[in-house]
Formats: structure tokens, C-alpha cells, sequence
């Protein structure tokens, strides 16, 4: 047996995705597909390395070691062919507190920022709140694959006078991987009309092959010039609650604005669990990702047979990458609170309502695939005798 299929209670442990179900639906005995963290134990590695910090029994204010930037620097070389140094590091307790530092460091209240519909549903509040224009352009689906409009996003861009762009790469919540060949065709229009651009790369290490993951900066040496990447070990080893997310930034006078205003708020000291459970996981949890990525393909692979078999009529978006599945139920003619209304009434399971996402996900869900075998075939059979 896997080492994933063994089931954990999380039940009465704080979790979000587990002990919330009861306050915001009302309803015990949910089975939860929704938050998208994982139902596995983290690595032994990782739980190692805190288990021997924790010993020492003193956790006081900690520096960050060298030990850390070099295993990050490390794994983003032979992992991503991404060569950084230590300058261009810097660390922020979370990617969604990095693009609300990054957006206030180069752009103004009033500027027009631009992102895609649909795509993970921070990006428009942290527009949102402070208080930049949120301009969008919807993703185009394609052969069951959501492909980027360059058009359109051109003539937002032009029409707008759109500063900054923020990049999901790989998308949330549709999967998808973008090319070498999107990112250089993206990078030259954004280039073309002085936008910056900010790439959310937290998925960067869960990509199935034969598809293969790129960064943006590697696509072209200038790109360096105007973006910025934003990534973590978090999602990758299921560390979401120990907080501590990194900033690449490859120009010195972007980096400068992003440093000035990290002090402001006060954001240079971060988490140390976070420090030594990114470390551990950059130096020793390869195996164990091997091990997982393996076992979230069949899960993926698994859901999609399952649901072609026994509800051809919901349309499927494989990921190309991502533990997620992005799933399209409009032919069942339901409205998004009907949908999400069956789905939890008569189904018994949580998913994450694809119109979060933003408008061109009604009457879609957000799947969560990253759960031992056995929870996962509860659930989807539960979906499927409450739409048979």
C-alpha cells in the first residue's frame, strides 16, 4: 500500500478544509474536495528537521541561513534549469502577501492591473483592495485546454493603459501548463506595452509529464527586466499552513521598491518553521514528490475515467498539471447555487464553486483530486448517484 493511501483524520485539528464544513454549511458527515491542500502526511524529512528544532525548546528570533538560499537556488537550477542568486531572493510569509506587496511597490491606486477569467480568486481581491482597476480578459477553451486570447488582452492592455499583469503559471484552477511558446508570446506583448508582470509559480513543481513546466524568466534573458516570480515549497510538500513563501526578483531597482515597502509593513521576519520546512523539503523531499506526483496522476486519471463512465454529460479539463480539476456541469442546466446546493445536499461533498473564479466559471466546480484513493472513489460516487 501507498504511503498515500493511508487515511488520516483531520477532523477537530483546525483544519480549514476539514472542521469548517459543519459552520459554513451546517451539515456534518461532508466529505471535502474543495481547499486545495493535500490529505498526506508531509514528508519524514520535513518532519524531522521540525521535530529536531522543536526539541531544542527555544524558538526565538532566527536568522536566515545560508543553508537555506543555497538549497532553493539549488532545486530551481536542477529542477526548473532557473539560475538565481541569493540577492535575488527575498522571502514573504505567502504568495497572495507577496502580490499585495508587489502591487503597492509599482503601482498606484487608479492603475489598471489585468489578469485572466477565470483564475484564482485572490488575484482580484488583492487588485481589489488596493485599490487598482481590475480589468480582465477571458481565457479561451480550446480541444478541453484553456488557451490565453493575445488579442484581446492586447487591446485591453492598449485601451486600459494596464501596468502590471499577474501570470498563473501552472493556472488555477484549470490545470494548465503553459508553453515555452505562450510565455515568449505573452512575455513580448507585455514587453511591447511596459507591462510588468508578476508570475504566480506556486504549482511550478507538480506538472505531469509529458508536459513541462518553464518559469518565466527563463524564456528569454530581458524578461528578467520587468517580472517578478512569486513561488513556494508549500504547495508542493502540503505545507500550507506553515507559512513562508519567496520572491524572485532579477532587477535590482524592482527589487529595491519591493524591499522598501516589505519594510513598511514589516514583512522581513519570517516564519521559522517555515525557514526550516522549505529548507528539508528543497534537500531531501525529491523522492518523496517523485512518490507523489505518481500517485496524483492516477488519482487524476482515475477521476476522469470515473466520470466519462458514469456522467458523460459533465465536460472534463485534465490538468496538465495541479492536483486540480476543473469540471464543467452546465449541461445540466443548474445555476450556480443549485449546483453547489445538490452537490452538497444530495451528493454530501464540497467543492470550490467554479463562478469564484470568476465569471466565465459559473456552472463549473473546482475538484480536489489530492486524497487517498478511498475518499476519493466515496466521493465520486456520491456525485454520481446525485446526478445519475
Amino acid at each position: 500500500m501507498s504511503q498515500f493511501d493511508v487515511i488520516h483524520n483531520r477532523l477537530n485539528t483546525n483544519s480549514v478544509k476539514w472542521d469548517s464544513l459543519v459552520s459554513t454549511y451546517g451539515k456534518e458527515d461532508l466529505l471535502p474536495f474543495w481547499v486545495a491542500d493535500m490529505d498526506f502526511q508531509a514528508s519524514p524529512a520535513i518532519s524531522k528537521a521540525l521535530n529536531d528544532y522543536i526539541k531544542q525548546g527555544i524558538y526565538g528570533y532566527t536568522l536566515i541561513p545560508d543553508s537555506l538560499y543555497d538549497a532553493i537556488i539549488t532545486w530551481q537550477k536542477k529542477q526548473h534549469h532557473y539560475e538565481l542568486t541569493k540577492e535575488e531572493i527575498l522571502f514573504s510569509p505567502g504568495v497572495v502577501p507577496s502580490l499585495v506587496t508587489i502591487i503597492q511597490a509599482l503601482t498606484n491606486p487608479g492603475d489598471a492591473l489585468l489578469i485572466h477569467d477565470p483564475v484564482y480568486h485572490p488575484f482580484t481581491d488583492v487588485i481589489q483592495n488596493t485599490e487598482r482597476q481590475l480589468i480582465l480578459s477571458n481565457l479561451i477553451e480550446e480541444e478541453s485546454l484553456f488557451k490565453m486570447d493575445f488579442d484581446d488582452m492586447e487591446e485591453k492592455i492598449i485601451k486600459h493603459q494596464v501596468k502590471l499583469f499577474i501570470l498563473c503559471n501552472p493556472h488555477n484552477p484549470g490545470g494548465r501548463v503553459w508553453t515555452r511558446e505562450e510565455l515568449q508570446r505573452l512575455g513580448k506583448l507585455c514587453q511591447k506595452h511596459q507591462v510588468l508582470v508578476i508570475s504566480d509559480e506556486i504549482h511550478q513543481d507538480l506538472v505531469f509529464e509529458p508536459n513541462t513546466f518553464s518559469s518565466f524568466q527563463t524564456i528569454a534573458p530581458n524578461f528578467k527586466d520587468f517580472s517578478i516570480v512569486v513561488t513556494s515549497a508549500t504547495k508542493t510538500f502540503n505545507l500550507a499552513g506553515i507559512k513562508n513563501s519567496m520572491i524572485f526578483v532579477k532587477n535590482p531597482l524592482l527589487r529595491d521598491k519591493i524591499q522598501a515597502i516589505q519594510a513598511i509593513n514589516y514583512q522581513a521576519e519570517i516564519n521559522t518553521f517555515g525557514l526550516i520546512a522549505t529548507e528539508a523539503a528543497y534537500n531531501e523531499g525529491k523522492e518523496w514528490l517523485d512518490e507523489l506526483l505518481v500517485y496524483l496522476k492516477n488519482n487524476i486519471d482515475f477521476t476522469c475515467d470515473f466520470l466519462k463512465a458514469k456522467l458523460p454529460q459533465i465536460k472534463i479539463m485534465k490538468p496538465q498539471g495541479t492536483y486540480l480539476i476543473w469540471l464543467d456541469f452546465s449541461t445540466y442546466n443548474l445555476s450556480d447555487e443549485a449546483l453547489m446546493a445538490k452537490l452538497v445536499d444530495d451528493a454530501g461533498v464540497v467543492v470550490n464553486p467554479g463562478i469564484s473564479f470568476g465569471s466565465k466559471g459559473t456552472q463549473h466546480i473546482r475538484f480536489n483530486t489530492a486524497c487517498p484513493r478511498a475518499l476519493l472513489v466515496e466521493g465520486l460516487e456520491k456525485i454520481a448517484l446525485a446526478f445519475r
